[in-house]
């Protein structure tokens, strides 16, 4: 006689491996949340006054003459 077996796939006692990877994921998402925090509210991390003044001196640069026309003839 052969065996039947009836797999449909159901919950047949072997979920225990997705309460692990939902535990995972709950802590990448928590994490993740409190990294945006820092980056995007600051965090209350030191603000500071961010005054930044660029002043570049660069020497004066001018053409050079334009030589005079020969005269006509």
């Amino acid at each position: 006689m052969s065996d039947q077996s009836n797999n449909t796939g159901g919950n047949n006692g072997g979920g225990g491996g997705n309460a692990g990877l939902a535990f995972i994921v709950g802590g990448v998402v928590v994490v993740l949340a409190i990294i945006a925090y820092f980056v995007f509210a600051g965090g209350g991390m030191g603000t500071q006054d961010k005054n930044i003044d660029v002043d570049v001196n660069l020497p004066e640069v001018s053409a050079p003459d334009v030589p005079a026309p020969a005269p006509a003839q």
